[in-house]
């Protein structure tokens, strides 16, 4: 897309600000893995490796569902509609606009690092999103361009890296526990329907802390069923540019046989540990390992800014863009999610609203230039 003049100027003191600026993660007791991340997609690594979080030993393990009892809200969206141009100009679609995925890595009562986040503002958060009609998408549906949000309404994608505990655990009913992000997805769901229920979790080779093979399974089944997208972040969360090819594909293969096995299908989307890319990107994009193939469609770093839309000429599936969930101190305060969920709240026509048509791609007629030529037969202009 196309940047006015702001966006640029904002786009550019970014990349320079963030470059020569990295998040100082504190050091903390062992169960918390020291992490230094930058939010222009580039880290150092730390010289102790990232600490694998601790074992979780449900009793029972986690079940393939709730209770009958139980009713959670659905993830389906109301049927689509047919898209004039009249209609577009009247829901003000601009499907050429900027989507925030939005970064979250562990949620806890008390912060020991700079990027995690209590349970309160991770609802705080989300409540916001639903009050300014954003509806969640999954990062597969984002970089496959099957965005089938309501007319008006604007996508967001969460994501959460890692598979910390504090992500997905049911309690004895089988029900999402409140305070993990699940739980709090569920609860905004529940107060405000609009808000679809669903996210990304790129995980390593224990997701969500749990060690025990039939556990895991049953934690990802649970999540693939309900409509949740669980990917790859790699096997142990290394630092990629330090890997040769051959490690590098080993790392994504392993994750992706794993998955394949537990029921999530073959993931298409990659999360890079830190946000750093290999020297060389094309590693990461596909290759083999003993055997086994992998393909990705979306690669996703740690940066600072919304990513284009998938429907436009400055889109790269080879280095998707984020938003650090946080506030707006220190080097959060032009770069994390409070800041750009303001400006895109200032400056609405920047951001991608919706037409409600997943057959037509709708923008304001003088944007139409700005569409991937890929997409130009789903045009409708304005």
């Amino acid at each position: 897309m196309r940047s006015s003049a702001p966006l640029t100027q904002i786009i550019m003191l970014a990349n320079v600000v963030v470059v020569i600026t990295a998040v100082v993660v504190l050091l903390v007791r062992p169960d918390a893995a020291p992490t230094s991340v930058s939010l222009a997609g580039t880290a150092t690594p730390l010289s102790t490796p990232p600490v694998t979080p601790p074992a979780q030993t449900p009793s029972p393990p986690p079940s393939p569902g709730p209770s009958p009892a139980v009713t959670l809200p659905s993830a389906e969206l109301p049927p689509p509609v047919v898209a004039s141009p009249e209609f577009a100009r009247q829901v003000k679609a601009n499907e050429a606009g900027v989507v925030p995925v939005l970064m979250y890595h562990r949620i806890q009562k008390k912060r020991l690092a700079s990027i995690d986040r209590t349970p309160a503002q991770v609802r705080q958060e989300m409540e916001r999103l639903a009050r300014d009609g954003y509806v969640p998408i999954t990062a597969h549906e984002f970089v496959t361009g099957d965005i089938r949000v309501p007319a008006g309404k604007h996508p967001v994608v969460l994501t959460f890296d890692d598979g910390h505990p504090s992500h997905f655990a049911l309690d004895k009913s089988g029900v999402p526990l409140k305070d993990t992000a699940v739980g709090i997805i569920y609860q905004v769901a529940k107060k405000y329907p609009d808000f679809r229920p669903v996210a990304t979790f790129w995980v390593n080779h224990q997701p969500f802390g749990l060690r025990d093979a039939r556990a895991q399974e049953n934690a990802v089944r649970w999540l693939a069923s309900h409509g949740f997208e669980v990917a790859n972040h790699t096997w142990d969360h290394p630092y990629l540019p330090g890997l040769s090819k051959k490690r590098v594909a080993e790392q994504l293969v392993r994750v992706q046989r794993m998955l394949a096995k537990y029921g999530a299908g073959t993931p298409d989307t990659l999360a890079l540990p830190f946000g750093a890319m290999p020297r060389k990107r094309s590693t990461v994009q596909k290759g083999k390992w003993d055997g086994t193939s992998f393909a990705f469609k979306g690669v996703f770093l740690a940066g600072a800014q919304p990513s284009v839309s998938p429907f436009t000429k400055d889109y790269d599936w080879r280095a998707i863009q984020r938003v650090q969930s946080n506030g707006k101190k220190g080097e959060c305060r032009k770069w994390c999610s409070q800041y750009w969920l303001e400006w895109l709240n200032k400056h609405p026509g920047k951001r991608y609203t919706a037409d409600g048509d997943p057959e037509r791609i709708s923008v304001p007629r003088e944007l139409r230039g700005n569409i991937s030529p890929q997409w130009k037969q789903r045009i409708n202009a304005y």
